[in-house]
């Protein structure tokens, strides 16, 4: 996947343990309403499998069990409180929204096996924010060849925006290109001085926001370090970024290697300023990694304080914002007991903006309807997250910006407005128009066509 968010800790001892013991995170009408102008309402021609008068039926792949479950597993209990809310409030043009999740564990083959099941045996309508670059780049030619929408990918890679080849699928988060853009850009413009690291994922991961970061920081750079998803010991990097002088370190990488990266740190007493891709900066996870991986040795939760890292919506650490409210009051209702956490946060904002997508899709939707829906209404969508979606019949790509954040105790401190760009050399720009008012009873309105 991507996204999420931050956390801090302390120490230096057992990094030895750590390294051996680091099986690692990688890596009626009800909510409907009559369709979107110029959209299609499914009347005609059209696949329907998984839909019924009474139900439509969404699946994901997720890694429930496994490494990468820490966190991650999460996300489809948030998306599955949303839909429950949803569909106790009538569904979508009077359909419950069935949602079947399947354990991956974060393993390409296993994904091609699982989306299969969805697929031929479950007959799912569509899919819906399936986690990984590595899972479910394996499954990008099946679904689409299957004709199956795919929407809202749970990685920022830019794979997702192909419409010529992949015509189904559609992205959700920033891709990591345009984040290292903005984080890039508030490097450069507040810290002209610096020494520049880069700590990659050795994947399009790394190699995306590489072409970002060096938009704004060409000359600043003094070292790139790329990892290895799987291998713990990560010393030779560090050490290679020590060595360079680099006295900023941005690291694109997800939460186990922030863990790895900060512990790495301690044993060295090697103290840049450090910037994380909101991937690998969720303050909780983190902070349960760094003990475990030091095997209690390393519980200072302030270790990551002064961190910079940068997001996209809401975030649990902000208990007053409206957003937080209702998806707290939602997850109270529907979830399965234990808090809201920002993996959830996550899942319910893709299951609120797959709401809007059914919506505009019409009362008698198709799986090209719903294509067609999200094309044409990909830019005006309006909830959670805080900068537009790019949708659109020439781009399949996700939210277009993200703001700047500083990691402060347990929560994080907002550096700058949301920030908007794209790929290329499209400049960083401010984002200014009013944020979205969550509806009173947590269904969104019928969106408007884009």
């Amino acid at each position: 996947m991507g996204k999420i968010w931050p956390r801090r800790i302390r120490r230096r001892q057992a990094l030895g343990a750590l390294v051996a013991s680091a099986a690692l995170v990688l890596a009626g009408c009800g909510a409907g309403g009559r369709p979107a102008e110029g959209t299609s309402g499914g009347s005609g021609g059209g696949t329907t499998t998984g839909l019924t008068a009474d139900t439509v039926k969404v699946g994901a792949h997720f890694p429930l069990t496994g490494v990468a479950a820490p966190g991650y597993s999460e996300i489809p209990t948030g998306t599955k409180a949303y839909f429950d809310w949803v569909n106790a409030k009538g569904g979508v043009n009077g359909r419950k929204i069935e949602y079947v999740v399947r354990d991956d564990a974060y393993n390409p083959t296993q994904t091609s096996q699982v989306v299969n099941q969805l697929v031929l045996q479950d007959q799912v309508f569509a899919v819906m924010g399936g986690l990984g670059t590595p899972t479910h780049s394996a499954v990008l030619d099946f679904l689409n060849g299957e004709g199956v929408p795919d929407l809202l990918v749970s990685s920022g890679s830019r794979l997702w925006d192909q419409p010529e080849k992949y015509p189904q699928t559609f992205g959700f988060q920033p891709d990591y290109e345009i984040e290292a853009k903005i984080l890039a850009q508030y490097v450069a413009q507040n810290f002209p001085q610096a020494k520049v690291g880069l700590f990659l994922q050795g994947d399009d991961v790394g190699v995306d926001a590489e072409a970002g970061a060096r938009r704004y920081l060409e000359k600043q750079i003094v070292a790139v370090q790329r990892y290895t998803p799987g291998n713990t010991d990560i010393a030779p990097q560090v050490s290679a970024l020590q060595a360079a002088g680099a006295d900023l370190v941005i690291g694109f990488n997800v939460p186990s290697y922030t863990a790895l990266s900060q512990l790495q740190g301690l044993r060295l007493n090697y103290k840049p300023q450090w910037v994380y891709s909101n991937i690998g900066s969720d303050a909780s996870l983190v902070g349960s990694l760094l003990a475990r991986f030091s095997q209690g040795s390393v519980t200072d939760a302030g270790l990551l304080d002064g961190a910079i890292t940068d997001s996209y919506f809401a975030t649990v650490d902000m208990p007053d914002d409206p957003w937080t409210k209702q998806f707290d009051a939602i997850w109270k209702a529907n979830g399965i007991g234990g808090e809201l956490t920002n993996y959830r946060i996550f899942g319910m904002t893709q299951a609120y903006t797959f709401v809007q997508a059914l919506q505009a899709a019409g009362p008698n939707p198709t799986r090209e309807g719903l294509v067609a829906a999200v094309e044409k209404t990909g830019t005006s969508l309006q909830g959670p997250w805080a900068a537009p979606y790019r949708f659109s019949a020439d781009r399949h790509a996700g939210l277009s910006g993200v703001r700047v954040t500083k990691i402060v105790g347990t929560g994080q401190q907002p550096l700058t407005g949301v920030m908007v760009t794209d790929n290329g050399d499209v400049p960083v720009t401010p984002y200014t128009a009013p944020e979205a008012i969550p509806p009173a009873d947590g269904i969104p309105q019928q969106p408007a066509a884009g």
